[in-house]
């Protein structure tokens, strides 16, 4: 994964409440295993007006400029409830999302964003408001997450968030779990080669 230390942008305002993973990248899309190429089934159904994802809506907040190809989403509560497909994710991911802002996200969905290196900031209602109101500025409302420091810089004002510590630092140096395990593998050959010197019927 790419680390994630800060970054600055517009933010995407999806004025909806509990944004479910269906609507956020439909069942009928989930056939492959592999991470990428989802992106362009993000939020199919509002972003198309056909089946076949080549005339859009026109309405929808991702169809306008400039945020098109908004690295931060803010959001409302309860985001990304519903089944816990990691398909959702990565659709968000590939689309070019890095982080999401909300007052709560669904705990599953949560820890699969996490995994896949996208940074959720939960903040309460009415600073999600404060920063609604930025994304209105459109080019010129930019808001910059500074993962180190926690905070949230926007119109001069500064939002601070909590984020559990090592999601935190597997965030910063780009590292899923498997990663992280992998950053001990020394020391695990070496605990694997002592124990099967000393228990050889173990192994």
């Amino acid at each position: 994964m790419t680390p994630f230390t800060m970054l600055t942008g517009v933010a995407a305002p999806l004025d909806r409440s509990n944004v479910d993973t269906d609507a956020i990248i439909p069942k009928q899309f989930l056939r492959k295993i592999e991470r990428t190429g989802f992106g362009k089934h993000l939020f199919h159904e509002w972003r198309f007006t056909d089946y076949e994802g080549t005339k859009e809506n026109p309405d929808f907040i991702l169809n306008k400029e400039p945020f098109r190809r908004a690295p931060i989403l803010l959001a409302r509560d309860n985001f990304g409830c519903g089944s816990s497909r990691e398909h959702a994710p990565w659709a968000l991911y590939d689309h070019g999302f890095r982080c999401i802002i909300a007052p709560s996200f669904a705990d599953i969905f949560y820890n699969n964003c996490i995994k896949n290196g996208i940074l959720l900031v939960t903040l309460k209602s009415d600073e999600v408001d404060e920063l609604f109101a930025v994304s209105a500025f459109g080019a010129s409302g930019l808001i910059a997450v500074d993962l180190e420091k926690q905070v949230v810089n926007a119109a001069g004002k500064k939002f601070h968030f909590k984020i559990d510590a090592f999601n935190k630092e597997c965030l910063l140096k780009g590292l899923d779990q498997i990663g992280w395990s992998l950053q001990f593998a020394g020391k695990i050959d070496e605990y694997e080669a002592a124990l099967a010197a000393q228990k050889p019927w173990v192994i």
